[in-house]
């Protein structure tokens, strides 16, 4: 009867399943809104985020039978995987601890299920959570796409901004490591903050040099066989693709170069968790950003998946 079709009834990621009862969760994949943009000064708009890339990602639900993709030949996503929409974790208005401590909560929860985490953002502090969340499942590589190294101290008594995850993190145990892609830009943190980060051994590649290097290139420089967590600010890609953030920025990657990066990433290592963050979706009227985050999720979900399926065919 055409019932339940992309664009109509009840909005959900992809149109998948609803749960959002989180110690209830049996799926390979979680996805979960962090609608929080109280970390930065002029509330960018990212708490906005995760509704309208839920709306987006709506076009492109096919359901049990996956995405089939002609230029990789492969079909993705398709049954019996299961993958669950979670409905987003508490926001405490105003008070930036008691949220990101929900945030973190809920997160553990998925990463205990033994479902993949996904995370919408919100803004960049979402990833302090998000990181603290997967610490039981052991040490972790960290790979950040942003234009922005986010190494700052923060302001003031505020610890946490958009600014100040990548330090954050850098502090966990679990966390052995940090490839940071994509930076550029004047005002992308100081120069002692580079400097800081360098010192601690986070590899640094600029956004002109990480066009250079294309996706086989980045590869190279990131550590193999490693479990990873990575963090996409969408601002990795270039303004002109992604208008819609609190602080787009020109001369970043575009699409495809991102698309095989995030393929290459899954083959290199395990990615046990990623997170996607600052659409702002009021600054683009085109609705072309939250289509695009839309996308790069449901690409990076298929090419984890793919990579997972590839494992327990070889096991067979």
């Amino acid at each position: 009867m055409g019932y339940n079709l992309p664009i109509t009834g009840i909005c959900s990621f992809g149109k998948y399943p609803i749960v959002t009862d989180l110690d209830t969760v049996k799926a390979d994949v979680a996805v979960l809104g962090i609608p929080c943009d109280i970390a930065v000064g002029f509330l960018s708009g990212s708490r906005l985020g995760p509704r309208r890339i839920r709306e987006a990602s709506t076009q492109y639900a096919r359901g049990d039978a996956g995405f089939y993709d002609p230029e990789r030949d492969e079909t993705y996503l398709a049954a019996p995987w299961k993958i669950v929409d979670c409905g987003d974790c508490g926001i405490v208005t105003g008070d930036i601890d008691a949220t990101l401590a929900s945030a973190e909560k809920c997160v553990r929860k998925l990463a205990d299920s033994g479902a993949i985490p996904v995370i919408m953002g919100g803004d960049h502090s979402v990833s302090v959570p998000v990181a603290s969340g997967i610490a039981g499942l052991g040490s972790a590589h960290v790979i950040q796409l942003d234009a922005h190294l986010d190494w700052s101290r923060g302001v003031g008594a505020q610890r946490y901004t958009n600014g100040t995850p990548m330090r954050h993190i850098s502090q966990m145990n679990h966390v052995t490591g940090m490839t940071q892609i994509g930076m550029r830009g004047f005002g992308s943190s100081t120069k002692a903050d580079y400097a800081e980060a360098r010192a601690w051994g986070s590899d640094i590649i600029t956004g002109r040099e990480a066009r250079k290097l294309g996706a086989e290139g980045l590869l190279e420089r990131v550590p193999p066989g490693r479990n990873y967590y990575v963090t996409i600010d969408m601002d990795a890609l270039d303004m002109c693709q992604a208008p819609g953030l609190a602080s787009p920025v020109p001369g970043g990657l575009d699409f495809s170069l991102l698309a095989d990066l995030l393929e290459g990433i899954c083959r290199r290592g395990k990615v046990v968790c990623f997170d996607l963050v600052e659409v702002a979706p009021q600054y683009d009227p085109t609705g072309a950003t939250p289509r695009m985050a839309a996308l790069i999720m449901l690409h990076f979900m298929g090419f984890i998946l793919k990579e997972r399926e590839k494992e327990k065919n070889e096991r067979h």
